[in-house]
């Protein structure tokens, strides 16, 4: 069995061993469904609840990936720009920390002033609470790029724009795609903060009427859609990553082999 067999293996037994201690404490203590119900009960309140459950499931990934794509878009441009100098990435990071430390869910109030409440206001929240990670990974790829890279270039009569896209954006790559796994799942935050605050609709939404009924299973379940969305995204991008920046992990498979 290879490495990699071994530790899926691993991973899948740890959280099948996971729910099944979950269930026999539920069991063996007798804990009511209301302070916290067994994973059965979450499993079965997902199939008897399935056609009221989707629509929010579907509104959540909509509002979740369309906001996750303005920010990517808008990261990697303030990216560019604040990594392609030194003195722009010096003077402009104090400000990215002092907008990263602003909870996002202070912000909602006033999206929904500016936008009114639904569906803009959850996009908008997804896109600045995953745009701090890109912003800062790209900007540290570019400047991190090696002067002598530079200098070979410069010597071959390159311009900046040359520099940049030979060089500095595939140097950027690994920082750019390690922001992207981090990033989305922080969009499933802002996301769920928008629709608990200023929604009618998405998974976040329908936890906080489950919960105003203390229907305590049906915000397990919304947990759970949610955990399974994100993972199945941060794996999505995963594989990107693996066959876009394949060449930063050479050396392992070499050490591997």
């Amino acid at each position: 069995m290879s490495s990699q067999a071994r530790i899926r293996l691993a991973s899948t037994s740890l959280l099948v061993g996971f729910f099944i201690a979950w269930e026999l404490i539920c069991v063996i203590f007798q804990i009511r469904d209301i302070v916290l119900p067994r994973p059965s009960q979450v499993l079965m309140t997902l199939w008897t609840e399935a056609p009221g459950i989707w629509p929010h499931a579907f509104q959540t990934i909509y509002t979740t990936m369309v906001g996750f794509g303005i920010g990517i878009v808008a990261g990697v441009l303030l990216g560019v720009l604040i990594g392609s100098s030194k003195i722009a990435y010096d003077v402009a990071y104090p400000l990215l920390i002092g907008f990263a430390s602003i909870p996002k869910v202070a912000v909602v109030p006033l999206l929904v002033l500016w936008c009114g409440a639904g569906t803009a206001p959850a996009i908008i929240t997804a896109a600045i609470t995953c745009l701090f990670p890109i912003v800062v990974n790209v900007a540290t790829g570019l400047a991190t790029t090696e002067p002598e890279l530079e200098d070979v270039m410069k010597t071959l009569r390159a311009t900046k724009t040359d520099i940049l896209l030979n060089v500095g954006l595939p140097r950027a790559m690994p920082y750019f795609f390690a922001s992207l796994k981090v990033a989305v799942t922080l969009a499933f935050v802002g996301t769920v903060i928008s629709e608990t605050v200023a929604s009618n609709r998405g998974i976040g939404n329908l936890m906080m009427i489950a919960s105003s009924r203390y229907d305590v299973p049906l915000v397990f379940a919304g947990l759970l859609i949610l955990a399974v969305m994100g993972v199945a995204l941060y794996a999505a991008f995963s594989i990107v990553e693996l066959r876009v920046t394949g060449w930063t992990r050479r050396q392992d498979h070499l050490s591997m082999g």
